[in-house]
């Protein structure tokens, strides 16, 4: 009987994922760049041909996944802006993009949280721009101040996606304590650049 663990923890689970769509040479976008870890696997999984953009309103975050990333910096573009301006700095197509919402671990202000409106406006230009199969990961943590609110709202919002476009689906272990964070994954099954909602 193996001992290897099939269920993993949401965050090792969107990096599976992610690897097993994302191929050398490719463009993808760590939308929220934190604190560089996600950053730093993205930039491992393109390789040298490949491109990571990282997006993040703090340059404390920048500053951070910079220092991460080390000799990989070449295969980065750190941009101080809002996931939701990606059409502005992205015009080609993307194999894959993920997120980490709620708010910079470790920082001294944590009242700066990814919000909702912009999230939704950055996963529907993001899925625009996605190659036919990839995915957009989206780990979703809601137990601070305003999480509840943005969880409702990102929610509502993949529900209605029409699902000859996306599969989406939630990811979560049921038994951890803690606000433990959950992940939404969306696929996208044929190629388009508007996404289509269906309204229930």
């Amino acid at each position: 009987m193996s001992s290897s663990i099939l269920l993993h923890r949401v965050l090792p689970f969107s990096k599976r994922l992610i690897g097993n769509t994302v191929i050398p040479g490719e463009t993808v976008v760590d939308a929220t760049a934190g604190n560089g870890n996600d950053t730093l696997f993205l930039a491992e999984q393109v390789g040298p041909d490949g491109h990571v953009y990282a997006f993040d309103i703090q340059q404390a975050a920048l500053d951070a996944t910079k220092e991460r990333l080390g000799e990989l910096n070449d295969r980065v573009t750190l941009l101080l802006d809002s996931h939701a301006n990606v059409d502005v700095h992205i015009d080609r197509t993307i194999g894959g993009a993920m997120f980490n919402l709620g708010y910079l671990p470790y920082s001294e202000d944590l009242s700066i949280v990814t919000k909702a409106e912009s999230t939704i406006m950055a996963i529907e230009k993001l899925l625009g721009l996605l190659k036919p199969g990839g995915i957009i990961t989206i780990s979703v943590y809601d137990g601070h101040t305003g999480g509840e609110e943005e969880r409702d709202a990102l929610l509502a919002f993949v529900k209605k996606i029409h699902q000859a476009d996306v599969h989406v689906i939630r990811y979560e272990l049921l038994n951890q304590r803690k606000n433990p964070p959950f992940l939404i994954a969306l696929e996208k099954v044929r190629d388009f650049q508007t996404v289509r909602l269906v309204e229930e």
